[in-house]
């Protein structure tokens, strides 16, 4: 049976009506610039090789352009869902089109006289593809000169083998140019992704509205761009060329290309690009139509709100003066130099605000959440459409700065060492009781007081996971929580949490871990990866070492675990106890799944040369990653 979410309560009702004094509404210049340039529409759906719809415009077509918002979403996100909505190929300046909301991220396309320069890849190949076959159509069939990652996010270089083929950049034909040295990119962009990626995946799944239906009860775009692809194919290709100082430039079909490298903003490795020619600006993820991310919640290193602030007023220095044309990886282009200069120093100001009043309540002795219940944006900037929380919020912004200036710890003693979650609640709940608990859920519930609600309920949740009439009524709670957030990621969240309350845990929709950025992973984080599978204190007594001789880069690395630790380095062992030898491909799956290796070696993928028993030793102490481990209950 199909899901069925509740509706808007009188009071979210009333909330959301009551927000539109908040927004600048009457300001509709986003939606002129949203139109401005348009080619042509999608042709039709995105689908992977064997047919499956990943993406089909009309999924949005109840975001009607005239529809008022419905009571079941934030008026200010609804307006941005309706931008969004719009998508296909844009002509934005001379020589410069973008392919926007195929997914959550666009494809950009600089025409020079001798080929076509693509500016970041979208998510999926698939979404790549497509967007390239819409330039070949209506732009132009010249061959790709180059690829240009802006920065090390899957939504930027994960559609890259849809523009180009691994052997036209392996054979320099086709140069991939990338912030930081390859080294540095590389370890961002695959670590990141995969390392972590199990963790990753399943909170990105929460935070975008994947596991959830696209209706106004539902998903209602992803905020920056339409829909995180589910089951898409995500490639990857390490760059060629690096850019690590500001003022390095090259030429790309004709065209100089001048790039700001700006690390440690919206993520570690990134960089600013102007186009002289074409007086054409991107800010990479710096500057969007959209208050960014400080800290993720789909889970990421901890930026840094400064560096936003110093490398956009550094871009204003540098091309201010001069950029007629800003396009950006995600949403729609600014237009004129007054309004670029606006919009740079509207998103500059944002992020420094956010960072000075954080640590102007925390040298005042606020903890974090105290501090983002204080923190407001002044008026100017809180009425900037641009610097609303359609992927960021000012509320986890500020707790963000907190985290990344001053660490884990709150500076209240009582959070230094505290039970569990679990533990919390069932103390609680023995204290209190069952029934009180849940009188007093229901009670804040009907009082429109649904934060409350959810936090109380919290405790005999996890107390009694299989409580029916607790977890439904915190779902309940958490589902207008979602209608009124003007946050899609906060939406998505408390959307996804109130429907696992009621139908269990909902399946992965994707991995961040593809194939394919396991097989591209340099063999130094090949080794990292399989060492965060290590079951520590299984492997405390371990003492194995086995080399690993990769036959198609004719490298060798010896790993060993000793003391509950798996490390690995350069070189062969004289007293190693297993050779393993093979292509990278075939010993990626050897490294990861070693009691799969003497199936591989059957078949004549590797050989192995030594006491071929450590690889069952070492497969029983690792452990496997459940994609749908459980977030609502314990």
């Amino acid at each position: 049976m199909a899901y069925a979410p509740k509706p808007a309560t009188p009071a979210t009702a009333a909330i959301n009506r009551e927000a539109v004094s908040r927004y600048a509404m009457e300001d509709r210049r986003d939606f002129a610039d949203n139109d401005r340039g348009f080619l042509a529409p999608f042709p039709g759906t995105v689908q992977t090789r064997d047919g499956r719809v990943i993406f089909d415009p009309a999924w949005f077509d109840y975001i009607g352009d005239d529809t008022p918002a419905p009571d079941t979403v934030n008026p200010s996100l609804w307006r941005q869902s309706q931008l969004i909505r719009k998508g296909g190929l844009y002509k934005i300046a001379e020589g410069v089109f973008q392919v926007r909301n195929g997914d959550i991220a666009n494809l950009t396309v600089i025409e020079g006289d001798t080929g076509l320069v693509v500016v970041d890849c979208t998510a999926s190949v698939e979404t790549a593809t497509m967007s390239m076959r819409m330039i070949r159509e209506h732009v132009s069939d010249k061959p790709v000169a180059a690829v240009i990652y802006t920065h090390t996010h899957i939504d930027h270089y994960g559609g890259v083998k849809g523009v180009v083929s691994a052997d036209d950049v392996a054979s320099g034909k086709v140069p991939i140019i990338a912030p930081g040295t390859i080294a540095s990119f590389d370890a961002h962009a695959i670590g990141e992704n995969v390392i972590a990626g199990n963790a990753m995946s399943r909170r990105a799944g929460y935070a975008f509205g994947s596991l959830l239906d696209r209706n106004s009860c539902g998903c209602v775009t992803s905020g920056i761009g339409i829909y995180a692809p589910s089951g898409s194919t995500i490639s990857y290709i390490s760059p060629t060329d690096s850019v690590t100082r500001t003022g390095e430039k090259r030429e790309l079909a004709g065209l100089e290309f001048e790039f700001l490298y700006a690390p440690d903003t919206e993520a570690p490795e990134e960089m600013h690009i102007w186009i002289p020619q074409l007086k054409a600006l991107t800010c990479a993820e710096n500057a969007n139509h959209s208050l960014h991310n400080i800290q993720t919640l789909r889970g990421a290193r901890t930026r840094d709100a400064r560096n936003f602030a110093r490398y956009l007023d550094e871009t204003l220095e540098r091309w201010g003066d001069e950029a007629e044309v800003h396009y950006g990886p995600h949403t729609w282009p600014v237009f004129g130099n007054e309004n670029i200069t606006t919009f740079l120093e509207s998103q500059r100001d944002t992020y420094k605000y956010i960072h000075d009043q954080a640590l102007r309540l925390a040298n005042k002795g606020y903890t974090p959440l105290e501090a983002a219940e204080a923190v407001e944006l002044p008026e100017e900037l809180r009425r900037n459409w641009a610097s609303r929380g359609y992927h960021g919020t000012l509320h986890h912004d500020v707790r963000a700065v907190f985290h990344k200036e001053l660490g884990l710890w709150d500076g209240d003693p009582a959070t230094l060492h505290p039970h569990t979650p679990a533990e919390t609640a069932r103390r609680l709940t023995a204290l209190i009781g069952p029934g009180q608990i849940l009188a007093e859920g229901r009670r804040a519930f009907e009082d429109g007081d649904y934060r409350w609600a959810v936090q109380i309920l919290h405790a005999l949740v996890f107390a009694d996971p299989g409580n029916t009439e607790a977890k439904n009524l915190q779902a309940d709670a958490y589902e207008q929580m979602g209608y009124q957030a003007e946050g899609p990621q906060w939406r998505g969240i408390f959307l996804t949490a109130a429907r696992e309350l009621r139908e269990g845990v909902v399946p992965a929709a994707f991995a961040t871990a593809s194939p394919d950025s396991i097989l591209a992973m340099p063999v130094g984080i090949l080794f990292d990866f399989a060492a965060v599978h290590l079951i520590g204190d299984k492997a405390a007594d371990a003492d194995l070492r086995i080399d690993f001789h990769f036959t198609d880069t004719d490298e060798t690395w010896t790993m060993w675990v000793r003391r509950g630790v798996l490390n690995a380095r350069r070189g062969a062992h004289p007293e190693t106890r297993l050779t393993a030898r093979g292509p990278k491909a075939a010993l990626v799956a050897t490294v990861l799944k070693p009691g799969e290796a003497h199936r591989l070696a059957e078949a004549g993928k590797i050989t192995l040369d030594g006491d071929d028993t450590v690889l069952r030793t070492l497969a029983g102490l690792l452990d496997d990653f459940d994609p749908n481990f459980p977030m609502i209950t314990p």
